[in-house]
Parts: C-alpha cells; sequence; structure tokens
C-alpha cells in the first residue's frame, strides 16, 4: 500500500518537476538555438528586420516595439493584454500560429520542451 501510494504522489508531482525544469532553461544553450530566429529577429539591438528586434522582449507587452507593422491577429492579442512571459512565450514558440492565428510568423516553431526553456531563458538576459 505504501509503495503504491509513493507511486501515486510521485507521478502526480512529475508535471511540477517538469515545469520547473522547463523553467529552468540554460541561457547559452538558448543562444544557440536562437540562431534559428536570427533570420528575422535582431537580439542585440533595436532594429527591426522581418520581424521585431528581441531585445527586452522579456516582460514586454505583445505589439509594443514602435515602427514595426503587426499583425492584427497580435495587435488583438495585445489589447488583450498579452505580456511575453515564461509561460505566453512557451506557448508562442511552440506553435506561433496555433497560439495566435493570423499572426505573420512564418516559423513552425521549436516543438523540443529543452529548446523552448532554454531560448527563454536567453531571451530573459536581453533585458533592458
Amino acid at each position: 500500500m505504501k509503495k503504491m501510494l509513493m507511486t501515486a504522489l510521485l507521478v502526480a508531482a512529475l508535471p511540477v518537476v517538469s515545469a520547473q525544469a522547463q523553467d529552468a532553461g540554460d541561457p547559452e544553450k538558448g543562444k544557440k538555438v536562437f540562431v534559428k530566429c536570427k533570420a528575422c529577429h535582431f537580439d542585440d539591438r533595436k532594429k527591426n528586420k522581418v520581424g521585431p528586434y528581441l531585445v527586452g522582449v522579456f516582460g514586454r507587452k505583445a505589439a509594443a516595439v514602435e515602427g514595426f507593422r503587426y499583425s492584427k491577429a497580435m495587435q488583438a492579442k495585445a489589447a488583450e493584454g498579452l505580456v511575453w512571459d515564461e509561460a505566453n512565450l512557451d506557448k508562442y514558440l511552440e506553435n506561433p500560429r496555433k497560439f495566435i492565428p493570423g499572426n505573420k510568423m512564418a516559423f513552425a516553431g521549436l516543438k523540443k520542451p529543452e529548446d523552448r526553456a532554454n531560448v527563454i531563458a536567453y531571451l530573459k538576459t536581453l533585458t533592458e
């Protein structure tokens, strides 16, 4: 009985441990994964490319970079109060078109949770 209870408790705790591990991404690994993003986004200067620059993106309200022409879908999410925090970045980076249907980002997403956690950790280092 004790063994079954311990197993049940461990299984119940897995999502929490998994979420905590995901939150603890590695910024150096994230910088390497970010290479996939560099074609469209600057990470080292406030200049837009095909996508908006990502300096200071963590904690920023969506669609807030001046001079960038956001899709109506992204503007609508911004009007709803979307802020780029860990949870929202994770969902967006996993599948941008599913998280915000109609947005302009053509990137298919980062399917591996550890890649997303690492990129998010890297984006946190780009704060102003």
